[in-house]
């Protein structure tokens, strides 16, 4: 497994203002799977995202990226391990505006003291189709071609898995579709790890598989899903919870 839960529990405050936004949630993630993570507002998805991905602490149970725990790692081991076996992708494309492309695909290694790998580099660089764009900085660059540059720099430092919150939602549909028919291609050529936070149930089809909350809970999951499919599914859904 790349990634799993057990028993994963996240609630904020006590007593009669507990909120609880993960409740004993179980889910594994394969190496080599693209999995969606979708449910209505407040269900708890990017808080299982977050928990996953070490960005925020459980309240109770266990999670594992690969064979290392979590829960059980202090602040210093936790942050070498989101450096060394975790990639991020956001909504916002957090470029800095200072430097090119290729400086904010190298940054994250860079930071790290670490030289990346030239042939992966390359490899990386011609699946997001960005050769030619490498020296032109953020505000030379469309929408679609900065979260590009941010799905390369995830890619380029070899994570064990990668974490996508709304990879989407700033871009139009034509970008939009770009940057999925990428994240497709890093899985099946690249051989990549991801976890995708959603509300875009076209955006999920491009997983392989749907993975739906509700009041903190997994209540379904997808196998092989298609648009239309994943709309089905979420309507039942509708109305259900509204924690975040």
């Amino acid at each position: 497994m790349a990634a799993r839960t057990q028993g994963l529990t996240k609630a904020y405050g006590s007593g009669e203002t507990r909120v609880v936004a993960l409740d004993a949630v179980e889910v594994a993630v394969g190496r080599g799977e693209f999995v969606a993570i979708m449910g209505p507002s407040g269900s708890g998805k990017s808080t299982l995202m977050h928990c996953l991905a070490g960005l925020d602490t459980a309240t109770g149970g266990q999670i594992w990226i690969g064979e290392t725990e979590l829960t059980r790692l202090k602040d210093k081991h936790l942050t070498q391990l989101r450096r060394d076996k975790i990639g991020f992708i956001f909504q916002a494309f957090n470029l800095l505006p200072t430097l090119t492309a290729l400086e904010n695909i190298t940054l994250p290694m860079d930071i790290a003291g670490r030289r990346p790998e030239a042939e992966w580099l390359n490899e990386v660089i011609d699946t997001v189709g960005l050769r030619e764009r490498l020296g032109h900085r953020p505000s030379e660059l469309s929408g679609g071609q900065q979260q590009r540059v941010a799905c390369a720099r995830a890619l380029a430092s070899r994570p064990e898995i990668i974490f996508a919150d709304e990879p989407t939602g700033n871009l139009d549909s034509r970008a939009g579709a770009e940057v999925l028919g990428f994240l497709r291609r890093s899985v099946d050529d690249l051989g990549q790890t991801i976890v995708m936070v959603t509300h875009d149930p076209v955006a999920a089809g491009h997983a392989d598989r749907v993975v739906f909350l509700a009041d903190g809970r997994i209540v379904d999951e997808l196998a092989d899903p298609i648009a239309d499919s994943v709309l089905d599914r979420m309507r039942r859904f509708d109305g259900a919870g509204r924690r975040s």
